[in-house]
């Protein structure tokens, strides 16, 4: 029986990895999928418009057809259906904005990771003494620009949610940590007999409130300013607790869902949605980059496995939970009352 030769191929292209993905991100940087939804262009052209250097440009464009994020057809290069729909800025679908984060800030923080699983601490922001989310939240422009990041990593997540939970059970619901509007903008257009609510920091009203006009359902989809920790959260038949959990240490996380189980009346959801870890914590591999990636932006959050979860739903007072898989590496965990 012949063995299978064992090479490096896999730790090699592992370990270079880096090098792709600052490929693509600086190419989201720069607008080439944008300008190119315009049609397709030739190198130098396409090199001018984005006053990229004659080196180095040919080789930038070729690298980006052979990872799969543009076509070629002589020497004419044009977008992927993919990059086509989600990276360019002009389209609501587009999903850019986690990665103009993750090239601006992230890429450069992550550089710390051996630091981060040495001392347990963030490296982030923090290590100057600055607070992230403070000074986030201060600064309109930048706070814009990461709800909009936040919606185009929720979209597809939320439609999913939309489709595989029992909404017409229900007539009401809140998205805790609400962000720009997209996870509860997308169950709303989905069940035209909720009303629903999106919590968040009072200065997130006007672009939530915009989001909503702009999605015509202004009129079923209103905004309630609150501090999630401070405050009592919505009176509603189903709360939503979307990328909240895993920012937060483990009594955090306990507090929060017992705050959840305080709202909620009998008979009341609580859907947690995260890159839940599988319960092996073998496979999902996403779920476990991100709370090493918690590491490096939080002082005590970690992702979690639905295992996890449903014993901290328990713990605080639900008495049916469930884990349903949703698209790509997320996934759901239901809390009933």
């Amino acid at each position: 029986m012949a063995t299978r030769q064992v090479t490096s191929e896999r730790i090699l292209q592992l370990g270079l990895e880096f090098w792709g993905s600052k490929t693509l991100l600086s190419a989201v940087e720069l607008g080439l999928f944008t300008e190119l939804t315009k049609g397709p262009l030739d190198a130098n052209v396409l090199a001018k418009r984005l006053t990229l250097h004659q080196r180095s440009a040919r080789d930038f464009f070729d690298a980006l057809v052979a990872l799969g994020m543009l076509r070629r057809t002589g020497t004419r290069y044009a977008n992927t259906p993919e990059t086509s729909l989600f990276l360019d800025r002009g389209k609501p679908s587009y999903v850019g904005g986690i990665l103009e984060m993750c090239n601006a800030r992230l890429y450069h923080f992550w550089g710390s990771l051996t630091d981060a699983l040495r001392t347990g601490k963030p490296q982030n922001e923090a290590k100057t003494g600055e607070d992230f989310f403070g000074t986030l939240y201060a600064d309109p422009k930048r706070l814009e620009g990461f709800l909009k990041a936040m919606t185009g990593i929720s979209q597809g997540t939320a439609r999913a949610m939309a489709g595989k939970f029992p909404w017409r059970k229900y007539r009401s619901f809140a998205d805790v940590g609400c962000a720009q509007g997209g996870v509860a903008a997308e169950i709303a257009l989905a069940h035209e007999h909720l009303d629903g609510e999106g919590m968040d920091l009072p200065v997130v009203r006007p672009i939530f409130e915009d989001y909503a006009r702009a999605k015509g359902i202004e009129k079923r989809l209103r905004f309630h300013a609150g501090d999630f920790f401070k405050d009592p959260l919505p009176k509603t038949d189903v709360l939503i607790m979307g990328h909240i959990l895993h920012d937060w240490n483990l009594d955090e996380k306990r507090m929060l869902l017992r705050k959840a189980y305080d709202a909620l009346p009998s008979g009341g959801a609580l859907i947690v949605h995260e890159a839940i870890i599988d319960d092996a914590r073998k496979k999902n591999a996403l779920g476990l980059l991100m709370s090493l990636n918690m590491l490096i932006e939080t002082p005590g959050g970690f992702d979690f496995t639905g295992a996890d979860c449903t014993r901290w739903m328990k713990e605080a007072g639900f008495k049916r939970t469930k884990v349903e898989k949703l698209v790509g590496p997320d996934s759901m965990v239901v809390g009933i009352k």
